[in-house]
């Protein structure tokens, strides 16, 4: 370890480099094989305190607890299936009617670009068609890849319970072999780090659950008041796409622009919808995000957002979901290993309390450019084997 520490920076820098493009080529090829897995270990993390219920007040045997914590995971998304089916088939009865509504507002468009823009109904319908060929094309290789995707979809949603249950199984034999891959003398330190990447993305489902079902209710109440046809349905759609971060709201809002159609063509519907929208976004990431959600994933907005556009890159809406969870294990791993606390601090929401920059001074070194110490104080999460807090003080220095 001392020898790779003595290696000059951009030996370093290569090495993470090269490091980092061989992990992302590994997640880019086995993403049909890795996707479900990470999936079914979040899923198994949040199964694991329903099975320890039911071990320990129940008192059922291991494989009974386990076989039954999964049977109401799947169980409960069979529920929520089955009623926005039904949502969905009584909301395809209406497309008519949107077609309908849709061509009175593209009539209405049509009359403003001519009296506005010169731009006859005939020269505008060239451009159009122009348009349309043109999207055609693009839309059969997007209809073919959206029923790849689909296919893959089925095959993940039967997997995943399969590979949820085989983890909470074989949980201890887990963390035997990962004991086996370190010295004794490492083995508080790896207990350490296991339990707080257990809370930490324990508590980050629950808090994206929690944040899914405000929105959802907060969405349906508004859809409710603005007279939207389906609004339990969009409300429901527009919590779940809201676990995508900054991008699923975009597409939850464009559905429900469209599905509000149905009920009139009154540009007043649409105009509501984006207001109820926007206020609901704005509820959401200034109080419920920060109150719920950041306070248990402590990464910065710019590593948020590359993190969540590579997981697009290499696995699609999958990957855009796994980023958060898989920068926050990162950012677990990084802080408490030594060597990678740097980077560990280069993912984390350290802001400033002051932001006048005659009050800020240079953290390393005073005006004799003297090294000074940085002391970071983080609170360490409940061990997995005691029930008491401990607050754990770390100290780095520069060299």
């Amino acid at each position: 370890m001392n020898d790779i520490l003595k290696f000059p920076l951009y030996a370093k820098l290569t090495a993470v480099l090269l490091g980092l493009i061989a992990v992302i080529f590994v997640l880019y090829i086995g993403q049909d094989i890795l996707v479900p897995v990470m999936m079914s270990f979040l899923f198994a993390i949040l199964l694991y305190p329903i099975v320890q219920f039911l071990k320990s007040k129940l008192y059922f045997p291991h494989v009974l607890a386990v076989m039954l914590a999964v049977l109401l995971f799947v169980l409960f998304f069979i529920g929520v299936f089955v009623f926005l089916s039904f949502q969905i088939s009584d909301f395809a009865e209406d497309f008519d009617k949107i077609e309908r509504n849709i061509n009175i507002h593209l009539q209405n468009i049509q009359g403003f670009v001519r009296d506005n823009f010169h731009l006859s109904s005939r020269e505008q319908k060239q451009y159009i068609d122009t348009a349309t060929e043109d999207s055609m094309e693009k839309g059969k290789e997007m209809i073919g890849n959206t029923l790849m995707s689909f296919t893959d979809t089925l095959v993940n949603l039967t997997l995943i319970p399969i590979y949820t249950f085989l983890i909470l199984l074989y949980r201890t034999h887990f963390l035997l072999f990962l004991s086996k891959l370190f010295t004794k003398e490492n083995h508080e330190q790896l207990k350490d780090i296991l339990t707080n990447i257990r809370v930490a993305i324990n508590s980050y489902i629950v808090g994206l659950i929690i944040e899914m079902i405000l929105v959802s209710t907060m969405t349906t109440l508004g859809f409710m008041v603005i007279g939207v046809k389906y609004a339990i349905l969009l409300g429901i759609i527009t919590g779940i796409l809201n676990l995508i971060p900054y991008i699923g709201i975009l597409f939850a809002g464009v559905l429900s622009i469209v599905a509000s159609l149905t009920s009139s063509p009154d540009i007043s519907i649409i105009i509501g919808v984006i207001i109820v929208t926007v206020i609901v976004q704005l509820i959401d990431n200034n109080i419920l995000v920060p109150m719920i959600v950041s306070s248990k994933v402590e990464i910065n907005a710019f590593v948020s957002i590359i993190g969540i556009i590579t997981g697009g890159a290499i696995a699609g809406v999958s990957g855009m979901f796994l980023a958060l969870p898989i920068l926050a294990i990162l950012k677990v791993i990084f802080d408490r290993v030594e060597s990678l606390e740097p980077w560990g601090y280069l993912m984390g929401d350290h802001l400033p309390k002051t932001y006048t920059w005659r009050n800020i001074k240079l953290p390393l070194f005073d005006s004799e450019s003297t090294p000074k110490k940085i002391v970071i104080k983080t609170d360490i999460v409940v061990p997995i084997f005691t029930e008491t807090t401990t607050e754990n003080d770390t100290t780095r220095s520069n060299e």
